[in-house]
């Protein structure tokens, strides 16, 4: 059944005006924070163990709430619930401004997490039933620019009060926005639920927070320890297997007449959802890997200062709105299946671009092709995203977005753990610590900054060279990896093993509801093939399919 989509006329651009709002506030805590850890070390007497803290306690509340924050919109009415969570991360940001100690900004970042799990999810869903199919991709790619958009201007304007300001303002500053947002969603958003009211599954809720929480910290440990870390290892097996056990569950769960899972597994029966969910997975795995190595760039080689950093990303995000703009005008004249692989292949013409970067390379350079990747971004993420939410119904839009985002926000983490890892056997691998004493090249092995460190304070410049040319090659060998896992062909090669997944949940979909209702087949029209298949609506009405959304059967056959 599609999502059944409320008409507010023009109201709904002025919606989803309020939504970017929230989005925007929400992504700035997460980039201040980087800027402002160095003083808060000092305000409330931080060790660095507590400062890793203060990012990963965030990301740990987030990867573990959004699915129950997701159902809980379902159930209550995401209108409700979405001002709620919006109120509970201003408060956790005026918490945080206020905090008197580590532990108290701990307990504060806890709070603004379980805000934004609940936000990101409902605000997503709120697109489903306020656009309609072909307004849609425009309308996810604005609500994408917006989580984007926090990243050039998060630097920026924390670098910029930290300098003039009282610490507590960079957390502050979201205290406005939100209650415009919540004015705003007050005034203008109607409410929408779930009508069948899905009951809240105890086991599901806690099985899939614990094994995300879980499976979190593992990739968090492994990123700042070792993939060779016994605890990250140790988390990770157990998060997954805990994962495992939440999906048997709710399989199990959802072939039992009348139960209400967390997560109804046979929504990966659609191509569209799975591929959807999958490929915008895979495009934020990019954005990671660019954003994880450009700011370390503009820093470290190019001489700039946080606030810096951020003014130079700016063209990626120029790159993200241009595509995200188009995307939907593209989609409707080629279809979704060529506008998202034309968007992966201008991200990897853009990183094999990227990875051709050196010493003497100027700005110019790095701007010209992370642009370029940027309207990569938004062409395919706008484009799958709004294919995903397309096999939503109106009753599984808070559960369905919870879980694109889940799968993009452990990936997150997970991404920057893998390249992170990358990097440093680049970057080591050309460094050249011949004739240092053994603590300045321990200190110098450990990152570019603490080479530059040593190197400044030894007055040492041909290990500052060093650095920096070691830094851009591991850069490079980075863009080179992704390029290769954001090709068109190596995304591809996922193809067969998911058709064979979405097939035989179908099959079981099938089974299961021809065996309680019997409902009958019927022919999909050229739209419906057009956006299960991913093809131009020309060839759509060529082909002869069954449609799955009079009877939940095998999607598209022949052609996921």
């Amino acid at each position: 059944m599609r999502a059944h989509r409320v008409d507010l006329g023009a109201r709904r651009w002025w919606v989803l005006g309020a939504l970017v709002l929230a989005m925007l506030a929400i992504g700035l805590d997460v980039t201040v924070l980087s800027v402002a850890l160095p003083t808060l070390a000092g305000a409330v007497r931080a060790s660095t163990a507590q400062l890793q803290w203060f990012v990963a306690a965030y990301t740990l509340v987030l990867a573990a709430a959004l699915l129950p924050g997701g159902l809980l919109g379902d159930r209550y009415g995401r209108k409700k619930m979405l001002l709620i969570s919006l109120a509970i991360f201003g408060a956790g940001s005026v918490a945080c401004a206020y905090a008197g100690s580590a532990e108290a900004f701990i307990a504060a970042r806890v709070i603004a997490g379980l805000g934004a799990a609940f936000a990101i999810p409902l605000s997503l869903s709120t697109l489903t039933v306020l656009f309609s199919e072909k307004e849609r991709p425009r309308a996810v790619g604005v609500w994408a620019a917006a989580n984007f958009l926090a990243l050039p201007v998060g630097p920026i304007v924390g670098g910029w009060l930290l300098t003039r300001y009282w610490w507590g303002w960079v957390f502050l500053i979201n205290v406005p926005v939100v209650v415009l947002g919540i004015i705003a969603l007050v005034v203008l958003l109607p409410e929408s639920r779930n009508p069948q009211r899905p009951r809240l599954d105890p086991a599901g809720v806690l099985t899939s927070s614990a094994g995300l929480a879980v499976l979190t910290y593992g990739i968090i440990q492994a990123g700042q320890h070792g993939w060779g870390d016994a605890v990250a290892l140790v988390a990770m097996i157990a998060g997954l297997l805990v994962l495992v056990a939440f999906g048997l569950w709710e399989h199990r769960l959802g072939r039992q007449p009348g139960s209400r899972p967390l997560v109804d597994m046979r929504l990966f029966a659609s191509a569209g959802f799975t591929w959807g969910t999958v490929l915008a997975a895979v495009g934020m795995f990019t954005m990671v890997g660019v954003l994880f190595t450009a700011p370390q760039h503009f820093q470290a080689v190019l001489g700039t200062d946080a606030m810096g950093s951020g003014v130079r990303l700016l063209p990626l995000i120029a790159g993200v709105v241009l595509g995200a703009g188009g995307a939907d005008r593209i989609a409707a004249r080629a279809g979704a299946k060529v506008t998202v692989a034309s968007g992966f292949a201008l991200l990897a013409a853009a990183l094999l671009l990227g990875a051709t970067t050196h010493m003497t390379s100027g700005y110019g350079f790095v701007a010209a092709w992370t642009a370029l990747l940027g309207t990569g971004m938004g062409l395919a993420l706008a484009t799958a995203a709004s294919a995903a939410l397309g096999e939503l119904s109106a009753a599984q839009a808070g559960v369905g977005s919870a879980v694109i985002q889940t799968v993009q926000r452990v990936g997150a983490p997970f991404g920057a753990a893998i390249l992170g890892s990358v990097l440093n056997s680049g970057y080591r691998s050309r460094l050249d610590l011949a004739g240092l004493p053994a603590s300045a090249a321990h200190a110098a092995r450990d990152s570019v900054f603490a080479a530059i460190a040593v190197a400044h304070k030894l007055g040492l410049a041909p290990l500052l060279d060093s650095a920096r040319t070691a830094f851009v090659h591991g850069m490079d060998v980075i863009a080179g990896a992704v390029a290769t896992l954001a090709h068109p062909r190596t995304v591809m090669i996922f193809q067969r093993p998911l058709q064979v997944a979405t097939r035989a949940l179908g099959a079981t979909r099938t089974a299961g509801r021809r065996g309680r209702s019997g409902e009958p087949q019927g022919n999909c029209t050229a739209a419906e093939n057009a956006r299960r298949c991913w093809l131009p609506p020309r060839l759509a009405p060529a082909v002869p399919l069954t449609c799955p959304r009079r009877a939940p059967v095998v999607p598209c056959r022949g052609h996921t």
